[in-house]
């Protein structure tokens, strides 16, 4: 594929955790997670490497599944101990960084269409067209409960309030005509009432007017992330989505997954070339083998069994603690959170015969998809088969700590990839979407019916 180029992702957490939950344990992690400098030295490096976007992802609640306690979370630094607002980060980051698309997790079950609308519509006009949403819709009863809830939707309800808040906002970020803000100091016209639309908008979930009080975003709208791997979640993503994070084990589980969302795609009156499908891995790079392999053995040495098991028990909505720590992951479980996962952790089962107890410890330590440790030029040797292959447009990468981790994917991994001509020496245009080969909404503004404001 000698024209097609590799896009690649940053996935990091707003606090201890990204790649590993032995990350801030490494001796040269830098701790100081709650200061904005932390932040924007990630944007700049992610910059530097020419990466298409960092994508800050985001809980609602310190996870409580294993055992009915907070313990292992708090204790062990896993996946929900500390998590900061992801878009108050972004704001910070936008301004120390030029092209870096930034994208932000927000749930469609606990946020509101009018706000979020307007805070995306915000970070896109102060970034100049950088702005990203990870469209999640939650499964905890811990986040349910932080919301007034008695228990969580049900999955269906979940993604039925969640395609009617993509309508609401997609209405909202149209409501106003590209051109509409004039500025026009002689006439006087600030903004032009004939270009700007109420949406009208009365469904089952929500009753919304509109217009948004936020001129149209530079893009249209933000990109559009999302990771669901249930057959409900994989309609959804195709109707909606343009990058899709998935975590497949192996690459020809990766290369089924992104064949059944192109095709799904096509069947909702999409281009498939329009979705871009990244594979989250977590290289572990050195120098040589023998470095890259000392960096991963002490990885796991510093992840403690009960930090991963924690964080896997809130990703399949299912409290380990009940089984044998001693015995494999029980077959065919009922799993109300992230099926995604499940299949993952229980393929990697079946490859290894890993009991629970060294499965949380491998859990924490990395992504479960193996292959990607090892010198430059090794881990690049796999994105590319991969990618060649046709199981995937790029990838997500997790940094195990930073930020040596991440200066390993800049300053090593990146110049092979551009080396073999997988990845661009430079941006291409200003924006998110030119980074990623996607075109921009078209202005729908003149479609309401509605009299203007």
């Amino acid at each position: 594929m000698p024209d097609k180029k590799l896009h690649l992702a940053a996935f990091v957490s707003a606090g201890p955790v990204s790649g590993s939950h032995a990350g801030w344990r490494h001796p040269e992690a830098d701790g100081d997670l709650l200061s904005a400098a932390y932040y924007q030295n990630i944007g700049r490096l992610l910059d530097e490497g020419r990466f298409d976007l960092l994508f800050i992802a985001d809980i609602l609640a310190i996870p409580d599944t294993l055992g009915g306690s907070l313990d292992s979370q708090l204790r062990y630094g896993a996946l929900g101990a500390l998590r900061l607002d992801p878009l108050v980060v972004l704001s910070i980051i936008a301004g120390a960084t030029k092209r870096l698309g930034l994208g932000a997790t927000i749930s469609t079950t606990y946020a509101q269409p009018y706000v979020l609308a307007r805070a995306l519509a915000t970070l896109d006009h102060l970034s100049g067209g950088r702005a990203a949403w990870n469209i999640v819709t939650s499964f905890q009863e811990a986040e349910a409960r932080n919301f007034g809830l008695i228990e969580q939707l049900s999955r269906e309800e979940r993604y039925e309030r969640a395609d009617e808040f993509l309508e609401v906002v997609t209405k909202l970020w149209d409501s106003w005509e590209d051109g509409a803000l004039v500025r026009d100091r002689q006439t006087p016209l600030f903004a032009d009432p004939a270009r700007v639309h109420r949406i009208d908008h009365s469904g089952k979930w929500f009753n919304v007017r509109g217009p948004l009080n936020v001129s149209r975003p530079p893009q249209g709208r933000p990109v559009f992330i999302q990771a669901g791997a249930s057959d409900r979640g994989r309609d959804f993503a195709a109707r909606w989505a343009e990058i899709i994070f998935v975590t497949p084990g192996l690459i020809d589980v990766a290369v089924e997954f992104r064949n059944d969302l192109r095709a799904r795609a096509v069947r909702f009156g999409r281009d498939p070339d329009t979705i871009k499908v990244l594979p989250g891995i977590v290289p572990v790079i050195g120098d040589t083998e023998k470095q890259a392999k000392a960096l991963h053995d002490q990885l796991h040495e510093l992840s403690h069994p009960e930090s991963g098991l924690s964080t896997l028990s809130y990703h399949l909505g299912v409290d380990l603690s009940r089984f044998p720590q001693d015995q494999v992951l029980p077959e065919n479980l009922d799993v109300p959170g992230v099926e995604g996962h499940y299949r993952e952790v229980s393929e990697l089962t079946r490859r290894s015969g890993l009991s629970l107890a060294e499965l949380g410890q491998r859990y924490g330590a990395g992504r479960t998809t193996s292959g990607f440790a090892g010198t430059p030029g090794t881990v690049a040797d796999r994105m590319q088969e991969w990618f060649e292959a046709g199981a995937c447009d790029g990838f997500m990468l997790q940094v195990p700590y930073l930020p040596g981790g991440l200066e390993d994917l800049v300053h090593g991994l990146v110049p092979e990839l551009q080396r073999r001509g997988l990845f661009r020496t430079e941006y291409d245009g200003s924006t998110l979407r030119d980074s990623l080969g996607l075109p921009r909404p078209a202005d729908c503004g003149t479609a309401f019916a509605s009299s203007t404001p």
